[in-house]
């Protein structure tokens, strides 16, 4: 058996998260030709192919699913007792992060953290992904470096930062028919109503408060994602509940109006969670710092 260079462990994990030899060159800022030399030596040494080229990309095989969260805690406990993480750099970083968040967060996020990625680090990619239940285990694994969003089942075993509360509005069409400047509660229970099912959005305690309420919406279509509800709304005579941030993005959008619910709703706070594991990551804590400073106490401006 070849003697294990710890350089090859940080290729298997690139390879792991990326599932690509070329991203994970590029992450590491190495040739491409060398990151496949050293998956040749370290299929060698385990004995194993460890990764199968698919359609979706380089599958780690069942030996390497195995072997990987050995690998990422031993390199992260080597990094711990080196007592230094190293200088992160942001004009000069060349690497990928990976953040899980909901489509909200795609739509009145997202733009904003790109652009000032432009200026600030020009060599970073942002790879995003929507949460999912598999987020706790991505989060854990190092697949995901961060996760954006209202969720609860993150709250314990993971590091966390509130951004900005946020708050419901209703969203209508501008033409609508038979609403005025304010929505009664009257009105709002004989129109007909949107749902989204999309998940990390705050929405489970919407319906628990209108139950609590006993006020009904008389639900007529049901979306997976906020993605396209506006032009729905734009287009029909349906109210939906958007958080607040979201529907005053979406009225610059299309030709939809902003109103109150008949009833206070509740607010949530949208947070930041990483895994303890990738707390001292020089990158990592960069990443944490920026969202920070582009989203803390500024959410009109986001």
């Amino acid at each position: 058996m070849a003697k294990l260079d710890l350089d090859w462990l940080h290729v298997f994990v690139e390879i792991y998260k990326t599932q690509s030899v070329s991203r994970a060159a590029q992450a590491l800022g190495m040739e491409q030709a060398s990151a496949s030399l050293v998956l040749t030596k370290l299929r060698r040494h385990f004995d194993d192919p460890l990764f199968c080229r698919t359609s979706a990309g380089m599958v780690p095989t069942p030996r390497a699913q195995t072997i990987y969260p050995d690998v990422l805690e031993a390199l992260v406990r080597l990094e711990k007792a080196r007592g230094t993480t190293g200088a992160f750099l942001p004009q000069q970083a060349q690497r990928d992060f990976r953040i899980c968040m909901t489509d909200i967060s795609e739509i009145v996020l997202l733009p904003r953290l790109i652009n000032h990625l432009q200026t600030t680090a020009p060599g970073l990619v942002v790879e995003a992904e929507k949460i999912s239940p598999d987020s706790r285990r991505r989060l854990e694994s190092g697949d995901i470096d961060l996760a954006v969003g209202f969720t609860p089942d993150l709250e314990a075993g993971f590091y966390q930062q509130a951004l900005f509360a946020q708050d419901f509005v209703c969203l209508a069409s501008s033409a609508h028919p038979r609403i005025g400047a304010k929505l009664t509660r009257k009105v709002f229970e004989s129109e007909g109503h949107i749902m989204v099912m999309s998940s990390g959005t705050g929405h489970s305690i919407v319906d628990k408060v209108l139950t609590q309420n006993k006020v009904e919406r008389r639900i007529v279509l049901r979306v997976p994602s906020f993605l396209g509800v506006a032009r729905i709304v734009a287009q029909t005579e349906f109210l939906v509940i958007v958080p607040r941030l979201l529907g005053n993005t979406l009225a610059q959008q299309e030709s939809v109006r902003v109103l109150e619910p008949p009833l206070p709703l509740p607010n949530y706070k949208v947070k930041q969670h990483w895994h303890e594991r990738f707390n001292a990551d020089a990158g990592n804590q960069w990443l944490r710092k920026t969202m920070a400073e582009l989203f803390s106490g500024s959410v009109e401006a986001a």
